[in-house]
């Protein structure tokens, strides 16, 4: 199905799990260094070549608040740049889940606007990539560059319902008619096998921890997304190809279904699935962000 894997990606360990422990190495990295628990190491065995300082927003997706990104958030900022995380209508501390997409836009932008926020990397994450799609109609002049990580990019007039299989939508139907207040929680057998597939089960206990049911409402929305196809904004998509939280048959998935859409972009490939690297490869997950945003 994704016969260039082969070809690009040589990782010296093939289950990261089984690597001498506190080293990592990607083929698309600047060099190794050492981590343990997904946290980066202050004494690096080679350190990291200096990088380009740039500012990160960092938007999460469903299922997930603006905590998602501390582990991530912190690496990037050790090594010297700044990050901003956002939470939107509907999400962390928000009691109401009568949200729209618009709402979720808005509470994004106005946190890019108040804080004066200019010539950064926007990235959104699954149901983010809607949301940094919107936001960057709004904003354009301000972002140097969008970054895609297993996000969905939309065509005009889609929603993102639209865009899962029909086993899944009808799954996602049923889950919202059974809630009081037009939510949806994953189940956690769901979550474990699409979203932390690559985790062990006592990580996937600790991250399902953190979930909270999901306002429905945007994920069925139909987006107006003229103004966004006419950015001439640089794009790139980062793409783990361990990633189940969409089918990954012919018509689905993140890459290249999804990101054939954003026309000239930039691709970052690793391993990975939709949530579990954020706690305990925060270190790479930073690289591979750093990798789709620099110059």
């Amino acid at each position: 199905m994704f016969p260039y894997l082969q070809e690009i990606h040589q990782f010296p360990y093939p289950d990261y799990r089984s690597m001498p422990r506190g080293y990592y190495y990607s083929p698309y990295s600047e060099g190794w260094w050492l981590w343990s628990d997904g946290a980066l190491e202050s004494d690096e065995i080679y350190r990291l070549p200096a990088q380009q300082q740039l500012t990160f927003v960092l938007v999460h997706g469903s299922w997930a608040d603006a905590h998602f990104w501390d582990d991530v958030a912190a690496v990037l900022r050790s090594r010297g740049h700044a990050v901003y995380t956002p939470e939107y209508a509907g999400h962390g501390k928000d009691p109401n889940k009568d949200v729209t997409h618009a709402m979720i836009t808005k509470s994004v932008v106005d946190f890019i606007t108040k804080l004066d926020l200019r010539n950064f990397v926007l990235v959104g994450h699954s149901f983010g990539g809607t949301v940094i799609q919107k936001v960057a109609e709004q904003v354009p002049d301000r972002i140097k560059r969008l970054v895609f990580w297993d996000a969905f990019v939309l065509k005009d007039g889609e929603s993102v319902a639209d865009e899962f299989s029909p086993q899944m939508r009808q799954g996602f139907e049923q889950l919202r008619a059974s809630s009081k207040d037009d939510t949806i929680m994953l189940p956690f057998p769901l979550f474990r096998d699409l979203f932390v597939n690559t985790a062990t089960l006592e990580e996937a206990k600790r991250m399902y921890t953190g979930i909270t049911p999901e306002p429905a409402k945007p994920l069925f929305e139909k987006l107006d997304l003229k103004a966004f196809y006419a950015l001439p904004t640089p794009k790139s998509y980062v793409y783990f190809y361990q990633d189940n939280a969409l089918p990954q048959g012919e018509g689905f998935g993140w890459h290249p279904h999804m990101s054939i859409r954003l026309g000239q972009f930039r691709l970052i490939v690793s391993d990975g699935d939709h949530f579990t690297d954020t706690r305990t490869r925060p270190a790479m997950v930073a690289q591979k962000f750093y990798e789709a945003g620099r110059d």
